[in-house]
């Protein structure tokens, strides 16, 4: 396999490559995320994903670039990264008891070929219901604050979670079976 470079610094994305034996690089991409753009979750998560692969491939001329973006979608809006504890609580509060998408887009740009492949994964997540209590006490403990809807799957917010439907990986922020689907086109 060509040597394959992930567009991001996400220690959950790193960490999930590292979990299935996949030897990369990491060079972040500096591409700007537009949130605000007026078309459907999948779409705008496609979007994003190839934004900062692109951005990356355009910096080698051999290699594999990975490039991925995750977020929420609730009630006709879309939910990134909370930028205060008064925000994440927001969030979580407004998520709590209720079911929500996450969605993740995948891209991988051949850096000699520019071919690229393009995905995008929807996983139904259903909070349970939080005392206000709750939602404090894991703000407090500074994991959502850099996470897409204010929690961490992967960490203690799993105790927020009373079931999932789809990809768990989705969820952490890198779906990994997709990715290797398109990974094998590649080859």
């Amino acid at each position: 396999m060509q040597k394959l470079i992930l567009a991001s610094s996400s220690p959950r994305r790193k960490s999930l490559l590292e979990q299935i034996g996949l030897e990369f690089e990491i060079d972040p991409s500096h591409y700007q995320e537009d949130m605000t753009l007026s078309v459907e979750p999948k779409t705008l998560a496609r979007i994003l994903a190839r934004g900062k692969a692109f951005d990356v491939a355009q910096r080698y001329n051999s290699g594999l670039i990975i490039g991925a973006d995750t977020f929420l979608a609730f009630e006709d809006s879309v939910i990134g990264k909370p930028k205060n504890t008064r925000e994440a609580k927001q969030m979580l509060k407004r998520l709590a008891g209720q079911t929500h998408s996450v969605i993740s887009g995948v891209a991988v740009i051949d850096a000699a070929t520019k071919h690229e492949e393009v995905r995008a994964i929807e996983t139904l997540v259903t909070f349970r219901d939080l005392s206000q209590e709750e939602i404090d006490d894991y703000v407090a403990s500074g994991e959502p604050l850099d996470k897409a809807g204010a929690y961490g799957i992967q960490g203690r917010g799993a105790v927020l979670i009373k079931k999932i439907d789809g990809d768990y990986f989705n969820v952490v922020g890198l779906p990994l079976a997709t990715l290797m689907e398109i990974l094998h086109l590649f080859q």
